[in-house]
């Protein structure tokens, strides 16, 4: 035994905790946050108010839940997933009744000192109950009809409230995150490229539709459909948005426009200037080289979310990892395809980095998952 690892077994166990938090995943969120402070100040016109100090008081009480969450034995958690699964559902029915509506869509409770999206909490939810499921299930019977059957329904059940909000993008990141899930604990590959053929046949279908007496969308849905093919088809309507984000980004060029000085954001062009457009805000005022800093971070935190699940040689753990990293992953992925044209505008914010108060609290807390399965990992 070395000297150092003898001084680490030998110090109390609350501090050995401490010791054994992965502390460079928490300087990578912070850098990662630190983008988020310097753009909001930014969009602000160089004011703290009314985004950047806001979020940053946000940031401190969710790196301090984070670390909290991290201390307390993952078995804990494991054994809460179910309860926490139901009060996620039980959260989107109080939203179903009494949820407070912002833009035609009905997603959040209104506590009076911060406003709840439960949308978010179920996708935490989803990954911790379905990483117990998993847990529980014998290896031998994962990929049974029978037992394939039950994740999938765990997953419809929430989507299917999400969609009813409406809220696409929350949504579309339950079902790839469950799916996710079920490719993580070794479900057969057949059942994944059913669900591949279907979707692309559904697709063709969809299109194939269009003009006959059998169509399946509305005429005004294929118009939409028509416009994020080709924005320019309505410019000043539907295609305004993702327009103006495709010239601001252009705009940057290599090294940007320089700090605050967005022609596009400080003018007012670009729409969500501060949510979901804010990576548009970066790459225009700091180019492509500060858009790629930016997605670097994003991914080392990923890389130490798969080396952590890799460690670990707790199921429970090593799956609750994968799946916390692929909610990420697909956040700031769809996020960032969705302002470059790449995949329709369904509201989805970019982590960390993006203006709000759930989705950062969630995704933090999230994140102490993590590091709870990292510091009471198998040793």
């Amino acid at each position: 035994m070395s000297y150092l690892e003898y001084s680490v077994k030998h110090v109390p166990i609350g501090l050995r905790k401490v010791l054994h938090l992965n502390w460079a995943l928490a300087l990578l969120l912070t850098a990662v946050a630190s983008f988020g402070f310097l753009m909001l100040y930014s969009v602000a016109g160089g004011d703290f108010n009314p985004w950047a100090g806001a979020q940053m008081k946000r940031f401190a009480v969710g790196l301090a839940l984070m670390f909290i969450i991290g201390l307390v034995p993952i078995y804990l958690w494991r054994n809460l997933s179910g309860v926490a699964y139901v009060g996620a559902l039980g959260l989107l029915l109080v939203v179903e009744f009494f949820g407070s509506v912002n833009m035609g869509a009905q997603r959040w409770i209104d506590l009076g000192f911060v406003r709840l999206q439960p949308s978010e909490l179920s996708k935490v939810a989803l990954v911790m109950f379905l990483a117990a499921y998993y847990d529980w299930l014998p290896l031998k019977r994962k990929s049974h009809p029978l037992w394939v059957l039950i994740p999938v329904v765990l997953i419809l059940i929430p989507t299917a409230m999400v969609l009813k909000q409406p809220d696409l993008g929350t949504a579309l990141l339950l079902l790839f995150v469950g799916g996710g899930m079920m490719f993580f604990a070794g479900v057969h590959w057949a059942y994944f490229a059913a669900v591949i053929a279907a979707g692309v046949g559904l697709v063709t279908a969809v299109f194939n539709s269009r003009g006959t007496d059998w169509q399946l969308l509305k005429d005004y849905q294929f118009r939409r459909i028509d416009t994020f093919l080709d924005p320019s088809q309505d410019p000043l309507g539907a295609g305004y948005n993702i327009i103006q984000s495709k010239i601001a980004l252009g705009s940057g060029g290599w090294t940007g426009r320089g700090f605050m000085q967005g022609t596009q954001s400080r003018l007012n062009f670009l729409p969500e200037k501060h949510t979901d457009f804010i990576f548009v805000t970066l790459g225009e005022e700091f180019g492509f080289i500060g858009a790629i800093s930016l997605l670097a971070l994003y991914m080392l935190i990923i890389a130490f979310c798969i080396w952590a699940a890799l460690a670990n040689r707790d199921r429970f753990s090593s799956l609750l990892t994968l799946g916390i990293a692929l909610n990420f992953f697909l956040y700031f992925a769809l996020n960032m395809a969705m302002v470059m044209g790449l995949a329709p505008v369904v509201g989805v914010p970019l982590p960390l980095v993006s203006y709000g108060g759930s989705a950062m609290l969630v995704l933090l807390a999230a994140f102490g998952l993590v590091q709870s399965a990292h510091v009471h990992k198998p040793r």
